[in-house]
């Protein structure tokens, strides 16, 4: 099981120690053998506010980097045009010699699609258009499209990426479809344990690998499964408790109505606008106690490797560490040694396994 770390900002980043955290933590993960760095793609919300657009970011984390995967989770494909979008990642593709993976989104507020309103209705059926172009772009395709004239032309994307081919995941909230989509697809798939717990995720993934191409499939990614987990490590998880309370409590009170909007095929019908202010308060500290018990990476690191040892058993392939929910960034990046402990020790763990067997 590989490690990454995932950003999506708890709050408003500000000047340059605002993103402090980001290249400081992305600098731990390129030297302790971390896979990735993810940034995402938010807009108009103070809740991921300081991702706008991952590509800028991929290209910071790609300056004080060497080794370390530049990925986005996730661009919400129909919010662009396809020859933009590689143009900026084979950019980005080619700053960091190679290094990009993209996490393909719909999108799931309608506010975000100020950008774009005319694709919100459709824009499921428009991000497996996007995903496709951007992949023929990737690989030296023309396209054809209408000018400004309106006249039909043949268009290439430059630079050339270094990678042949993107390493392409989509990103689910929990739909089946979207999960058997992505196998279909041949695509990696990046999900959550927002409205689904380990044995509905376990059924999912059985049924993404079900439909992956029988032969391997051609994108990089293919039959990879990237899990996001809120993570804070230390020595003693009572202390991380309390250091973790107030700051993620906080993130979740003012992300409810975004995180209720994401499980909307969970919680139907429920607008968080409607509730009182003692059942939010009841929603936010029920949703703290089950991060903090089953949904993240919460404690000392052997607190941690049982949570590791089931989603292994689930069929994970990588733990995408969301790490910027509010803590202080010294706080983050001290306990970014423990999880380097943690990935240690879940290495070691398997190499006793495999010996074993």
């Amino acid at each position: 099981m590989d490690f990454s770390l995932f950003y999506f900002a708890a709050g408003q980043a500000t000047g340059t120690d605002g993103y402090r955290l980001l290249l400081d933590g992305a600098r731990f993960a390129d030297r302790n053998g971390f896979s990735a760095v993810w940034t995402p793609e938010r807009h108009f919300h103070e809740f991921g506010g300081p991702y706008p657009n991952p590509a800028v970011t991929g290209a910071a984390v790609a300056a004080v980097t060497e080794h370390v995967g530049i990925r986005a989770g996730s661009v919400v494909g129909p919010l662009h045009h396809p020859l933009r979008l590689a143009e900026e990642w084979s950019v980005v593709d080619n700053l960091s010699g190679g290094r990009v993976g993209l996490s393909f989104a719909s999108g799931w507020h309608a506010r975000d699609f100020t950008l774009r309103p005319d694709a919100y209705a459709d824009r499921r059926r428009i991000l497996m258009e996007t995903i496709e172009t951007v992949e023929r772009l990737w690989r030296g395709d023309s396209v054809r499209l209408p000018d400004g004239e309106h006249a039909p032309v043949d268009v290439r994307t430059f630079p050339t990426p270094l990678q042949p081919r993107l390493p392409v995941w989509v990103t689910s909230a929990g739909s089946p479809e979207t999960f058997r989509q992505a196998g279909r697809q041949g695509y990696g798939l990046l999900t959550h344990l927002l409205g689904q717990e380990l044995p509905d995720l376990e059924k999912k993934i059985a049924e993404y690998r079900a439909h992956l191409p029988r032969e391997n499939a051609a994108n990089p990614a293919a039959g990879t499964v990237t899990l996001m987990l809120h993570t804070f490590l230390g020595t003693n998880r009572e202390t991380v408790r309390e250091t973790v309370r107030g700051p993620f409590t906080d993130y979740l009170r003012s992300s409810l109505g975004l995180i209720m909007k994401a499980a909307g095929d969970i919680l139907p019908g429920v607008d968080p606008e409607d509730l009182d202010a003692d059942d939010r308060e009841f929603l936010v500290e029920r949703s703290f106690e089950r991060y903090f018990g089953t949904g993240g990476l919460f404690g000392t690191v052997e607190d941690a490797l049982p949570l590791l040892e089931r989603l292994d058993a689930v069929g994970v392939d990588e733990v995408a560490c969301l790490i910027d929910f509010g803590v202080g960034t010294d706080e983050v990046l001290a306990g970014l040694e423990h999880l380097g402990r943690l990935r240690s020790a879940w290495a070691e763990r398997q190499r006793t396994v495999r010996s074993a067997r």
